[in-house]
């Protein structure tokens, strides 16, 4: 092995293409663009979703749904998870402060007491909106109920 035929290993070496630098680099003339048209242009960029000219995806689907502007969204926590703050925190009075102090809910979040689980204490529970199982299974352990 002499320093003429010292060659780096194979792979190793990764060589870009050399657009529009001549003709010895193999992509000159029109630099691998084609000839004329938008594409072969400086400054040209293409409109998202362009297919060439063929009616786009997005007009070729059918439009369906739909979105009512009026809905609200509701944070839905279950008589189980207020039990379980109820046992942890040695409280009565739950409302969506103390929800959000516990990280249950942001302070944007509208509250809807749902009635999955069990309650085995009293508690005043005030929230946005209640389910029909969770007013019974509250009022069943002779708790209230306050809709804000």
């Amino acid at each position: 092995m002499e320093l003429h035929n010292l060659k780096p290993a194979e792979g190793s070496v990764h060589r870009e293409k050399r657009i529009g630098r001549g003709q010895g680099s193999g992509h000159g003339g029109t630099s691998t663009r084609g000839h004329k048209g938008a594409q072969s242009r400086s400054g040209y960029s293409k409109k998202v979703g362009f297919e060439g000219g063929q009616m786009p995806i997005q007009r070729r689907l059918p439009k369906f749904g739909f979105k009512n502007i009026n809905r609200k969204e509701f944070k839905g926590i279950n008589i189980s998870t207020l039990q379980m703050l109820a046992d942890k925190n040695k409280i009565s009075v739950i409302d969506v402060d103390t929800l959000i102090g516990a990280g249950l809910a942001h302070k944007n979040d509208r509250v809807k007491i749902l009635g999955n689980g069990t309650l085995t204490v009293k508690l005043e529970v005030k929230a946005h909106a209640f389910s029909e199982s969770a007013v019974k299974a509250i009022e069943a352990q002779q708790g209230t109920v306050v809709k804000l």
